[in-house]
């Protein structure tokens, strides 16, 4: 059953590397406001058919507002950071900044989780931030908007999964689905006219590649899941640096320095030791990078422990 589930993560996650390449080409153009509304956009029709799933007779009002506000927020902040970082830095780059998410998953699990980190957790978050140092090499390079935009979306990213993972178990998953792709109706909207640029009908076809990849990608991974124990499948997600270094040369002209190859090397060491730790059980009760199971940037990105968790109790 885990070849089964590798097999589909790996799959998932080829589809959101493709999805990626996407945004960056459409990001040399548009701005991610843009991108992400008309992603989002396009991605309703087909979250529609999984919101009209739900079974549950109950009205749209959430349980705990302000934390699914915040959820909004953070949502919607991850994803136009990571599709800003997308279109102004090398792709493989990009990918390390956001793969800091566990690391500061696992700080978050403290304060609102209630989370007890042991020593080792706490040596690879060290291990993972000095990571970034190398990444960044600040001195030696200039820092962008970019840079503080990757690492600003792996944030609200962290955050919006804690929140998930505080209030997953009383919110219907619709709630956890809608609430977002209202947000970014509404605030993305609004701040569309002020960005907005004509576009061609290949670019609009191309935010229909990024809704159906996203949705897609989201069906794989969820699959993976189900068939597969997430100490396997959570660091298939660490193939995308691969598929980046390979789309980036290929397409962009990208190379990726050592600097980065050797940041990435530290983080995703660091997050593999964090989901062995967590695998095995000891003081964690939690689990929250195990359980943060969704990609928190891609408008079309389905929400995945709430819907397994549904199929459980089917």
């Amino acid at each position: 059953m885990n070849i089964k589930g590798l097999l589909f993560a790996l799959l998932g996650f080829a589809m959101f590397s493709v999805h990626d390449v996407v945004v960056k080409y459409l990001g040399g153009t548009y701005s991610p406001v843009q991108i992400i509304f008309f992603a989002g956009l396009f991605s309703f029709p087909l979250l529609t058919f999984v919101l009209m799933s739900d079974p549950t007779r109950d009205n749209l009002r959430p349980v705990h507002p302000w934390w699914v506000l915040l959820r909004v927020l953070t949502s919607l902040g991850a994803g136009l950071m990571a599709f800003y970082a997308f279109s102004v830095l090398p792709l493989a780059q990009t990918y390390t900044l956001l793969f800091v998410a566990p690391l500061l998953i696992t700080v978050l699990a403290i304060p609102v989780l209630g989370e007890r980190v042991g020593l080792h957790r706490w040596a690879a978050v060290i291990v993972g931030l000095a990571g970034v140092i190398v990444v960044l090499r600040p001195g030696a390079q200039d820092l962008t908007l970019g840079h503080a935009a990757g690492l600003g979306s792996a944030a609200c990213n962290a955050l919006a999964s804690i929140v998930v993972r505080k209030i997953g178990q009383d919110e219907r998953p619709v709630v956890l689905m809608l609430y977002p792709l209202a947000g970014n109706f509404l605030l993305m909207g609004s701040a569309l006219p002020f960005v907005y640029v004509a576009m061609p009908v290949v670019d609009l076809g191309a935010l229909g590649v990024i809704a159906v990849l996203g949705f897609a990608a989201s069906m794989c991974v969820i699959a993976a899941y189900r068939f597969g124990e997430a100490a396997i499948v959570a660091p298939m997600q660490y193939s995308q640096i691969l598929w980046a270094s390979v789309f980036g040369f290929l397409l962009f002209g990208e190379s990726l320095d050592r600097p980065t190859f050797y940041g990435a090397g530290l983080i995703i060491l660091s997050g593999l030791y964090i989901v062995y730790r967590e695998s095995r059980g000891g003081k964690s009760s939690t689990t929250p990078v195990l359980r943060n199971r969704s990609r928190g940037y891609s408008p079309g990105s389905i929400r995945t422990s709430t819907f397994l968790r549904r199929w459980k109790t089917d």
